[in-house]
């Protein structure tokens, strides 16, 4: 009889690899929750210091600025007093159109009211033009952005959430009209 020499059963193996699997597969995953939360924080910081540079750039320069929001996106528009127009900041690289990460969405409330946001932006273009197939083309003095920014600083008061629903992920701010922007740290906005 052999008494010093005893092996693991089939099944013993078994119980150690499911374990091992669970192990990694939980660890795996809890990176890939932390990295999403990080591009949801990474696009609210990104959005609130264009927000406040756009403030700056508006005084100091005496220009007013608009945001026009989209489902997945944002742009900066100028308002061109010459031609009595809002155009798009096509030359500033700062300013650019700016496409928020696959399964991230805004929700933009003005005046505590949900705004039903488009997919794709407005096509800026002259009145005159007979473009029919585009479905938001407007004649430059038809546009409006949903948000401006005045030489002054001042902003359209907003509330903006910053939302991916795979997970209810939800980063919010505000911004008044004195030009006071802040992140908004609410409790119910995580349910």
């Amino acid at each position: 009889m052999r008494h010093g020499h005893r092996g693991f059963t089939l099944i013993e193996l078994l119980v150690a690899v499911v374990i091992v699997a669970i192990v990694l597969s939980v660890t795996v995953l809890s990176i890939g929750l932390v990295g999403d939360d990080r591009d949801v924080q990474t696009e609210a910081r990104r959005l609130m210091s264009l927000l406040e540079l756009s403030q700056d750039e508006a005084m100091m320069q005496g220009r007013e600025f608009g945001i026009e929001f989209l489902r997945q996106g944002y742009r900066f528009v100028e308002y061109d007093p010459a031609a009595n127009q809002w155009t798009e900041q096509i030359e500033d690289e700062t300013f650019r159109y700016r496409p928020l990460p696959d399964g991230l969405e805004i929700e933009l409330f003005l005046e505590d009211r949900p705004v039903a946001l488009a997919i794709e932006p407005a096509v800026l273009e002259n009145a005159d033009d007979d473009d029919e197939d585009e479905e938001r083309q407007f004649g430059r003095d038809e546009y409006a952005p949903h948000l401006l920014i005045y030489s002054s600083g001042d902003v359209t008061a907003f509330e903006l959430r910053l939302v991916r629903h795979s997970d209810q992920a939800v980063i919010a701010m505000s911004g008044d009209l004195l030009g006071n922007i802040e992140f908004i740290d609410d409790p119910a906005l995580r349910n």
